[in-house]
């Protein structure tokens, strides 16, 4: 099985706190997914802070409009530095999401690390190189560019 990492860096001018109240959010994933991509959150997060151990239930659809029902949880969390979410029940055989947050001069520098796998072996690995690696990358830059018309 093929383990693929990306990574992505943003620095925002926002407080530490700002930062972690905003990602800590789950509710705060529709406003940075493409619309496209039909995402909605079918738990509810209604006064609900995030907590390790916690699953939010969503349908999203990456690939030709169709509708793929997608569970996470929240496996760990350090407040103010990093919370990670983990595919329960999805379309990947792994996806391991890392949140990171350093307060540096003048803002906060966030950080996400992927890791994530395919189901299919090489046919996974063929689907990867051709549309998914880019449909990843696609979906963290429309995250950026939201982030700075936000923030900055």
């Amino acid at each position: 099985m093929k383990v693929y990492t990306k990574s992505w860096n943003i620095t925002l001018p926002i407080s530490l706190t700002s930062a972690w109240n905003f990602f800590s959010n789950p509710e705060n994933l529709n406003k940075i997914t493409p619309a496209e991509m039909n995402f909605v959150i079918h738990t509810d997060l209604k006064n609900k802070n995030m907590y390790e151990g916690m699953f939010i239930n969503y349908t999203v659809s990456p690939l030709l409009n169709l509708p793929m029902h997608w569970t996470t949880e929240i496996t760990y969390i350090k407040p103010n530095e990093y919370f990670v979410d983990e595919q329960r029940n999805g379309p990947y055989r792994i996806w391991h999401h890392e949140h990171h947050f350093k307060e540096i001069a003048g803002g906060v520098e966030m950080r996400d690390i992927l890791n994530y796998a395919l189901p299919f072996g090489y046919l996974g690995h063929l689907a990867n190189q051709f549309f998914i690696d880019k449909k990843i990358e696609s979906i963290f830059a429309y995250r950026s560019a939201v982030l700075k018309s936000m923030f900055v």
